[in-house]
């Protein structure tokens, strides 16, 4: 099965000790099979800009394993032979988690776009570009729901 779009979506708390409101939704979302939540991780990053993990038990089957490998945080050792991307390559969260604050970093998997990427591709279409766009940019160009 091919796999769609993929995003590490980021999204902050002041406490790690947050309600599971936000990881339930996620849990809806993968029961509906529009996304796939490939993996998940809880980090808190002290006053002192240091990221570690949160051990939490409602995260479900999600160990954060590849989320890890993705952001560097469990780096594996220079002498181990992997395919890992080098440091250079690898997405800081220094800029995208403030200081003493917790996050939930989610690998989400857009099942959703699969038959319009292939239906893309085999029209003969390639991407060019690719963004998200914040709701507040939405709404200074005039965009908005209600």
């Amino acid at each position: 099965m091919p796999l769609g779009p993929v995003q590490l979506l980021v999204v902050g708390f002041d406490r790690p000790d947050f309600s599971g409101e936000a990881l339930a939704e996620l849990e809806r979302l993968r029961e509906s099979d529009a996304v796939h939540v490939i993996d998940l991780l809880v980090v808190y990053k002290g006053a002192d800009g240091v990221v570690q993990r949160v051990q939490r038990s409602d995260l479900g089957d999600a160990d954060g394993t590849a989320v890890a490998a993705l952001i560097g945080l469990d780096a594996t050792p220079p002498e181990a032979d992997n395919d890992l991307p080098g440091e250079d390559e690898l997405w800081s969260l220094d800029d995208a988690i403030p200081n003493d604050s917790a996050a939930v970093i989610a690998l989400i998997e857009h099942r959703w776009a699969i038959g319009t990427r292939d239906a893309i591709r085999a029209a003969g279409g390639v991407p060019l570009a690719d963004a998200w766009l914040h709701p507040a940019d939405l709404a200074a160009a005039g965009l908005s729901r209600g």
